[in-house]
């Protein structure tokens, strides 16, 4: 048996990009679907620390650099969407914290690190007095300084949920068996086959967007697309668990003149109600290789290190593999800014950084415009859960992860 359908925009991949381009293309009036393979955000999205930046991490030697540039509005932006009165309504998303800080410790390296992103990010970085210090640090047992920055950290499974709830009926799971696509003119626009419960559903779209992060490469291969290229750079991400760790937002600054700070923290909550401090940064880089007992170590330094005067003695450690996926371009560099390149009917997309996915979801939408595609005024030819199933909800790490 064979089916067909046809729509304005289908979009694979059902991570925060590909959800977010869903709201801004059914907002602009568009018909529109998303499939999703596993589960909504269970990849990549879940497993970033939800840290809405302005870019000071590219600009600590002291440059504004073009990837600071193109970051350094997307606080203010995403803030306007979770308050209501931006392009998209997050309200419903939770904050885990309006501010975010970074702490260089006594070393005049690290001062000096410190001041100079500071200049360069024109006074957007104030220096906080002792006395307002967060409780934590009032606590310090060591000397350092520690500035609040204009980012924040959003909850990445509120996220998205938030935009899942707004697009009930157009989220499907796609089936093990995936997506090929076909045309019968290389001049023509390419039409998607999916095989699924002993029938194919063919699908016409004026536009295919593939939003999958790492799984983009996969679909790239099945849509024989020449000029795409995408590349992964993988993460060796920690968290530990302990019931009473204080929330902690921070950027650790190193001696070393890095781009990356030496470690960052966001802190969370498991569904048992514990603390979850998950650790990125340097530490996250450095350890890809590593086996999982010499990353905990490392980790475990890390912190002694940074935090003497915190005992964490009775914290659970794990560690995990994720692999940031972005464009490959001009031989193994990745785009300072959010990226997508079109072939005939298909665009593929990158937000680079969560932090930049406004700015993706924008860049598409001027190219639908440039390019002439509007949205049908017919009513739509839909598929229905009759003939997929909606996509459930992704977890985070520490809470797919049985404790030790």
């Amino acid at each position: 048996m064979t089916l067909r359908y046809s729509t304005d925009i289908v979009i694979f991949g059902g991570g925060v990009a590909g959800l977010w381009l869903l709201n801004a293309v059914r907002s602009a009036g568009y018909q529109a679907i998303l499939f999703e393979k596993e589960s909504l955000g269970g990849a990549q999205t879940l497993a970033s620390q939800g840290i809405i930046h302005g870019g000071l991490k590219y600009a600590l030697q002291g440059a504004l650099s073009s990837a600071a540039q193109a970051i350094a509005d997307m606080p203010s932006r995403w803030r306007a969407c979770l308050d209501g009165s931006g392009e998209l309504d997050l309200r419903g998303t939770r904050v885990l914290s309006d501010h975010y800080y970074m702490w260089s410790n006594a070393s005049l390296r690290s001062k000096l690190k410190t001041f100079l992103g500071s200049k360069s990010l024109r006074g957007r970085v104030e220096a906080v007095a002792p006395d307002s210090y967060p409780p934590f640090f009032q606590n310090a047992s060591v000397k350092g300084s520690l500035y609040q920055l204009p980012d924040f950290v959003v909850d990445s499974e509120s996220l998205v949920e938030t935009l899942a709830s707004k697009q009930h009926g157009a989220i499907f799971s796609l089936p093990d068996s995936g997506v090929s696509f076909e045309t019968s003119d290389p001049h023509q626009d390419r039409v998607a086959v999916i095989a699924h419960r002993g029938r194919n559903i063919y699908l016409s779209a004026k536009r295919f967007i593939f939003t999958a992060g790492e799984g983009n490469a996969s679909l790239i291969k099945a849509a024989g697309l020449a000029n795409a290229e995408t590349q992964t750079r993988p993460l060796n991400m920690v968290y530990l668990k302990q019931r009473d760790l204080p929330q902690l937002y921070v950027h650790c600054i190193g001696d070393s003149f890095s781009l990356t700070p030496r470690l960052t923290v966001t802190s969370h909550q498991d569904a048992n109600g514990n603390t979850v401090w998950y650790l990125g940064g340097e530490i996250a880089e450095s350890g890809v290789g590593k086996s999982e007992a010499e990353q905990i170590t490392a980790a475990q330094d890390a912190i002694s290190r940074e935090f003497p005067w915190l005992d964490c003695s009775s914290a659970e450690w794990r560690c995990f593999t994720i692999n940031r996926a972005e464009a490959n371009i001009n031989d193994n560099h990745r785009p300072d800014d959010a990226y997508f390149l079109r072939d005939k009917n298909i665009l593929v997309a990158w937000p680079t950084k969560l932090t930049l996915t406004p700015a993706l979801a924008e860049q598409i939408l001027q190219n639908l415009m440039a390019d002439r595609i509007s949205p049908s005024t017919g009513s739509a030819d839909w598929i229905s859960e009759a003939d997929f199933e909606p996509a459930r909800l992704g977890d985070s790490r520490w809470n797919l992860e049985k404790s030790a």
